[in-house]
Formats: structure tokens, sequence, C-alpha cells
């Protein structure tokens, strides 16, 4: 049987008159996520995380469809999640959550129903829209106390999500609007399938983004706002934690180093300059991208610029969270007894001058 990996975050909790058990799935383009957590007093305690890149989209922009091979790859992963959960049952609450590819597939339909099939999950195909609600749900903890909105961006494997979200004074979070862009990490590079992305397509990107973005800025004047340091810049997906993994220069990825610290627009363009020059086989060999993320990061990064490039963005806070820790939350709050107290004490890390992320709390 093939090993998997899977993070245990403390010992099974079986007493089920004092814990509650929550679990999540996020199903991408390029990956499936589980989480299992309970609820705390002021946030969560994770107890078990699974994740496995299973490039549900692999071939999508051929012909819309899921093939028999990403199909295959996908359910299995998602039979692991489905013994992990057996494990913590019973679960009081689940969400499993399939987005880009899935929203795309002519087949889709056909690939829910045989997920049921063989692993009892039902799948949820949430919109865009909800997409982006979860990520910046999962996102709002990292929000400085003095700032009440965020622009928050979730670069996907099939799309990537961009969202104006504004905190209220009971702690809640809406959000006053967003834009899809209708490419991700899997799509670019599949459209781009050279092994080093070339200056043209890589600048075809970034155009693209542009042309895209125009209307969203000039319907919310998110410019003028981030010029005031009205507005916190959020980054969540893979390629914005492998950046900030580059930042401070890891020798293997660390989710509690690189979550919540704060990149300058300088050390953003420092980070991409080097996992450009770093080369295909560069890429490969790096701890903290690898062979199966190697394409996909050069395809973020230019998704990436693109966003920091068209707003005036002095720092992007670098968030190892998203739509599974919003559904958790979602499904939290929406109990009576969960309080909304997380969004009052959130903490974040800045990055100094020689690399190493200083923590301060707001």
């Amino acid at each position: 049987m093939q090993k998997y990996k899977r993070y245990s975050r403390g010992g099974k909790e079986k007493d089920n008159n004092s814990v509650r058990n929550y679990a999540a799935i996020d199903l991408g383009t390029n990956s499936c996520r589980l989480v299992i957590a309970s609820p705390t007093q002021t946030s969560f305690h994770i107890i078990e995380t699974f994740s496995r890149i299973t490039r549900l989209g692999e071939g999508i922009i051929k012909d819309n469809k899921l093939s028999r091979e990403a199909s295959r790859r996908t359910i299995r992963a998602l039979k692991i999640c489905s013994e992990i959960i057996s494990e913590y049952a019973p679960i009081y609450r689940a969400r499993f959550v399939a987005t880009a590819a899935c929203r795309r597939a002519k087949n889709c339909k056909d690939f829910v129903t045989e997920v049921k099939k063989q692993t009892g999950l039902n799948l949820e195909i949430i919109s865009s829209q909800e997409e982006s609600r979860l990520a910046v749900i999962g996102c709002m903890p990292l929000l400085k106390r003095n700032i009440k909105r965020a622009l928050v961006f979730d670069i996907g494997g099939g799309s990537t999500e961009i969202s104006l979200a504004r905190m209220t004074v009971s702690g809640k979070a809406f959000i006053e609007g967003y834009v899809s862009l209708p490419y991700g990490v899997v799509t670019v590079s599949e459209a781009f399938p050279n092994t080093d992305m070339t200056n043209l397509a890589y600048n075809t990107i970034i155009e693209r983004t542009d042309s895209i973005l125009a209307a969203f800025e000039e319907k919310y004047k998110i410019s003028e706002a981030i010029e005031k340091g009205e507005i916190q810049v959020i980054g969540t997906s893979g390629t914005v934690t492998v950046l900030g993994a580059i930042q401070l220069n890891l020798k293997r990825y660390n989710r509690s180093a690189v979550d919540g610290i704060i990149m300058s627009a300088n050390d953003v363009k420092h980070a991409i300059t080097k996992i450009r020059r770093m080369g295909d086989e560069g890429r490969k060999k790096h701890p903290c991208i690898g062979p199966l993320k190697a394409d996909l990061t050069i395809a973020g990064c230019a998704i990436i610029e693109a966003i920091s490039s068209f707003w005036p963005i002095k720092e992007i806070t670098v968030a190892d969270r998203g739509i599974r820790e919003g559904i958790l939350l979602d499904m939290m709050h929406n109990h009576k007894k969960f309080r909304h107290h997380l969004f009052k004490h959130s903490k974040y890390k800045r990055v100094n001058k020689d690399g190493k992320a200083s923590s301060g709390s707001h």
C-alpha cells in the first residue's frame, strides 16, 4: 500500500461529550487538502491534516473534461481523506468543497457521483464567489487590528480569486467586491508548457491580468486606499508561501515560520527573481519547491507579479491558510457557542532584513 503524509496535532479526541470535531476538504485543480479540528475559545485546534497533489485539472484546458487518470488519482486521495475522517467519528460538522476544475469540467457530475460511490464523501461544487468568501474568512485572523480592509488574493490551480473585504465593528468580515481571474498555476503552466517560461509568456500573463483588473480598480479605487495605508494585502497559495520560504532561506518548508510573515514589495521581487534564475532543474531540487511544484511555481510567480505591479502594493502578508480554514471558521461561527474572538486577537510576523521572522501581536 502506498504511504502518504499526514500530520497529527495532538492525540485523537475521543471524549465526544466535551469535544466536537469538524472536518473540511478543499479539492482544488492541483491538490486535495483535508483538515480536522475542534473549536477553542479564541480559534480552533488542528487535530490532523492531509494534503496531496493530485492535479485533478490536468489537461482540462484541452476539452474541458476531467481526465480518467486525474480522476483516479484524486479519488485515491479522497479515499485516504475518508479513512482519516472515519477515525475521528462522529464528526460534528463537515463540508467538502471542489473549486475551479470541477466548475469547468463537463463531466463533473459523473466525477462527483463516482466520488460518492467509492469514498462516501459528498462533494459540493462551489462558485468562485463562495470560494473568495471562504478564502477571506480563512485569512482574516492575519488582519492587523488597526486596518479594517483587506485585499486577499488566492492563486489556485484553475483560477485566481481576488477579494476586497472589510471588517465590521462586531468583528465579522464581508466582501465589498471580488474578481476572478480565469486561470491559475495549473492552467498557466499547461498553456505555456516550456520548462522555463519565456519572457513573452510571462509578460502575456501580466498584460492579461492588467486588462481584467482595470474594471475592478475603477469601481473600488483600490490603488488610492492602498497608498493611504487603508488596505492590507494578503496572499494565499502555494506560490505565495514558497516566496516566504525563499525569503526566510528555509532549508525545508516550515508552516509556522512562513504563515503570517510580511514581505515588502522589494522582498517579493527579489524572491521571484531568485526563483526564475534557479531554472527548472534548480526549482526541482529546491527543498521548498520540488519536482511536483517546479512548473507551477513559475506560473504562480507570473500571477503574483501581475497583481503586485498593477497596484501600488508596499507589502504582502503571506498566509499559509485559506479555504480549509475558512470552511472551519464558517461552520464554527454558525454554532451559537463559538464567538468571534479570533478576529480580535490576530498575530503577524514581519521579515527582518536578515531574512528572519519576528513576531508581533495586535
